[in-house]
């Protein structure tokens, strides 16, 4: 396999394995899709074939595993390591899209909420759970994409899944606000969990910053940043 970690810059990395293909990572930016730096890639570098393996949403930042040529083929495997996150929920606010990408649409009062009850309620989410995927997300239904009927005024109704949640850790506690650190598997979604934490401790919540820092053994501090 070729290794994802050269030392070489990004553009002579590619050109020296044109044919076979390469594993890059890339350190998304904050509002771009993972469509955005993939096309972005596809056109500065002239690459006929590529895909990402595991998207991040438009507010989220951090580690995207490109593949490219023949290498493409690997994509379901990077797709099922366990990935690492950290991020920062804010309780007493909720919006439509569990994120900042759409306006509050609820709040209410978290001054009693405890530090004790919050630590009860993040130990609830370890191993096998349920959960249903956020409304605005890229899920199909009926070959649409979910936030797609939604922003079109259609309604949606998601079905729960099983995803699996390996550790999470409260970083720090400062409340309103609530950093955490989650080892996840393939399918999870970090704003579902924040919005069933917000819905036990009955305040609501939302996420207000996230970001990849892992994907199985390969680690954000060795991605190549992009530009515009």
């Amino acid at each position: 396999m070729t290794h994802p970690y050269p030392s070489s810059p990004l553009c002579v990395y590619i050109k020296q394995h044109t044919q076979e293909g390469v594993i890059i990572l890339i350190d998304k930016p904050l509002h771009w899709t993972s469509f955005d730096v993939v096309n972005k890639l596809k056109k500065k570098y002239a690459i006929k074939k590529i895909g990402h393996a595991g998207t991040l949403d438009p507010l989220a930042k951090g580690l995207l595993i490109i593949c490219t040529g023949k290498k493409t083929k690997q994509i379901s495997q990077y797709q099922d390591l366990l990935k690492t996150y950290v991020g920062t929920m804010v309780i007493g606010k909720t919006t439509p899209s569990i994120d900042l990408e759409t306006d509050f649409n609820s709040q209410k009062n978290y001054r009693h909420i405890t530090t004790k009850q919050i630590h009860h309620v993040f130990k609830k989410f370890f191993g096998y759970i349920p959960q249903i995927p956020p409304q605005y997300s890229a899920v199909k239904i009926k070959g649409k994409r979910a936030y797609q009927k939604i922003r079109q005024g259609e309604s949606v109704e998601l079905k729960p899944k099983i995803v699996f949640i390996k550790s999470m850790t409260i970083t720090h506690i400062h409340l309103p606000a609530i950093r955490f650190k989650v080892v996840c598997g393939k399918g999870f979604y970090i704003r579902s969990l924040v919005q069933d934490i917000g819905k036990q401790l009955g305040v609501g919540a939302y996420l207000a910053a996230l970001q990849r820092t892992q994907i199985g053994e390969f680690t954000l501090e060795k991605a190549y940043s992009i530009k515009i």
